[in-house]
């Protein structure tokens, strides 16, 4: 019971310093922060609804599988909650329960999960990760337009691109993961706003037809009522 009280307490912390920015109140927001951060995904899933994505892991650097993630939308004293469950089985990762979300918690929960994953490969410090993802967004990021395709249909979205690591001035002690990209695709047309969250490490000795060393991906699937 102490240790799931201490996960919770530290998924908690670690979503709410993802969500927080980066950046000071003088500084102007950037288009791929209000895109992922400051828009209201959920507006279009009215309570309840379960909005189920699928995961996978592929790679040439570690063992591959599929999973799923699904986020539950709820009321409770008044107040629109989400709940995750994020895996099954022996991979399921406990996260908070989030209270009138801003946005659609499933990318916190991504990202937060993303970050447990470098540290664990690199052994850096979780506030690295996030800091250099949240600078990337907030002055790097590339925003363009494009289509996605759900349940026959071709769909307008906008996909965001950063490689937070690339420029670095300490990505020499990530090595190989330096190259890691992030790319979040967006469509108000798709329930929940989120199609998929994908990141990349590229294999090191490059060219189009290495197998990365890792990549995953979530992507919607449905929504059930």
């Amino acid at each position: 019971m102490l240790r799931r009280a201490r996960a919770l307490a530290r998924s908690a912390l670690l979503v709410a310093a993802l969500a927080s920015a980066a950046t000071s109140a003088q500084d102007r927001i950037s288009e791929a922060e209000t895109l992922l951060f400051q828009t209201d995904h959920l507006k279009n899933v009215a309570p309840a609804a379960t909005l189920s994505y699928e995961f996978r892991k592929t790679g040439s650097a570690e063992t591959g599988f599929d999973d799923t993630v699904e986020l539950r939308i709820h009321t409770a004293d008044g107040a629109k909650r989400v709940s995750v469950a994020f895996f099954t089985g022996a991979r399921k990762i406990v996260f908070p329960e989030v209270t009138r979300p801003e946005g659609n918690p499933v990318l916190l929960y991504f990202l937060e999960r993303d970050i447990r994953e470098m540290e664990r490969r690199t052994g850096g410090k979780p506030g690295y990760f996030r800091k250099a993802i949240r600078l990337a967004l907030a002055r790097s990021a590339s925003v363009a337009q494009t289509q996605v395709s759900h349940g026959g249909k071709a769909l307008a979205a906008s996909e965001i691109t950063i490689a937070p690591y690339l420029d670095d001035p300490l990505k020499d002690r990530i090595g190989r993961y330096a190259g890691k990209t992030y790319v979040f695709t967006l469509s108000a047309e798709v329930p929940g706003g989120i199609y998929s969250l994908r990141t990349t490490i590229p294999s090191p000795a490059g060219g189009a037809k290495e197998a990365p060393l890792v990549e995953e991906r979530l992507r919607f699937v449905r929504i059930t009522r």
